[in-house]
C-alpha cells in the first residue's frame, strides 16, 4: 500500500528543470532515502511533497490527500517534516515549542499539549532541556525539539531535509540515533541525506536522483556495490575517494 504517489512530476524555477518527471512511490512502513549531488533536485522533491513548492506538472498523493492548495492543511497533519535549519520559535521553550502546532492545527487543550509535548521530548531524549530556549540548546537538541515538533501531529509521513547538514560532526550521532529509533518503530520516513553511511544501514531502498530525474532505485547494497549507471558509480566513486 503507497502512502506516497508521485508521477511525471514536474518543477521548473524560471527557465531551469529542476525536477523533470519524477516518478516515485513510498510504502507505508518503508525507509526510503533519496540521494544525489547538490543541485539534483532532491530537497525540492520534499517540499513539494509537503505543499511548500508549488509544481509544473504531474501528480502528487500524500497519506491519502491530493497535495494541492485546498488539501495543504490535511497533507500537513498528516506529512511531517524536519529541515536542516531547526526553524524553532526563538522566544518559546523546547515544550512550548512541541506544543504550539496541537494548539494550532488540533485545537487541543493547551494542558493536554504540554503534556504531549513533555513525553516527545522524553522519546528524544530531551525531558531534562524542556524548559530552555533554543538559543540555550545546542544544534543536535534544537534538531532534536523538531523532530519531537514534527511527530506532534502524529504524522503518518516524516520527510527529513537534510536534518544533520547544519551540525557539528560530534552532534551528527546523536540525531541520526532518534532517527534510526523512529524506523525501527515503524515510521514511514523519506530521507534527504548526505551521511551515505547511515542511508545503507537505516533505509530499505535507496533512490538515486541526477539533474532533476531518478536515474536508479533499489536496496542500498544493491546501489552502492552495483551501480548501473555512469552518473551513480561516478557519485559511489567520489563518496569512496572522500572517505
Amino acid at each position: 500500500m503507497s502512502i506516497i504517489e508521485i508521477e511525471s512530476l514536474q518543477k521548473r524555477f524560471g527557465a531551469a528543470t529542476v525536477l523533470d518527471g519524477i516518478d516515485l512511490e513510498v510504502a507505508e512502513g518503508e525507509v526510503v532515502a533519496i540521494i544525489g549531488r547538490s543541485g539534483s533536485g532532491k530537497s525540492t522533491l520534499l517540499r513539494c511533497i509537503n505543499g511548500l513548492e508549488t509544481i509544473d506538472g504531474g501528480r502528487i498523493v500524500a497519506a491519502g490527500f491530493p497535495v494541492q492548495p485546498s488539501r495543504l492543511r490535511e497533507v500537513r497533519r498528516s506529512v511531517g517534516m524536519i529541515f536542516q535549519s531547526f526553524n524553532l520559535f526563538p522566544h518559546l521553550t523546547a515544550l512550548e515549542n512541541v506544543a504550539l502546532p496541537q494548539i494550532v492545527m488540533n485545537k487541543t487543550p493547551r494542558a493536554k499539549a504540554r503534556e504531549n509535548a513533555a513525553r516527545l521530548l522524553a522519546r528524544v531524549n530531551l525531558s531534562g532541556r524542556a524548559q530552555a530556549y533554543p538559543g540555550n540548546l545546542s544544534g543536535g537538541q534544537q534538531q532534536r525539539v523538531a523532530i519531537a515538533r514534527a511527530l506532534a501531529l502524529e504524522p503518518r509521513v516524516l520527510l527529513c531535509d537534510e536534518i544533520t547538514s547544519a551540525l557539528d560532526p560530534e552532534m551528527v550521532g546523536e540525531v541520526l540515533d532518534v532517527i534510526a529509533e523512529l524506523a525501527r518503530g515503524g515510521m514511514t520516513m523519506l530521507l534527504v541525506t548526505h551521511e551515505m553511511g547511515f542511508a545503507r544501514q537505516a533505509a530499505d531502498r535507496l533512490v538515486f536522483m541526477n539533474d532533476g530525474k531518478v536515474c536508479e532505485q533499489g536496496t542500498p547494497a544493491s546501489l552502492f556495490d552495483r551501480p548501473q549507471t555512469a552518473a551513480l558509480q561516478q557519485f559511489v566513486q567520489s563518496i569512496r575517494n572522500a572517505g
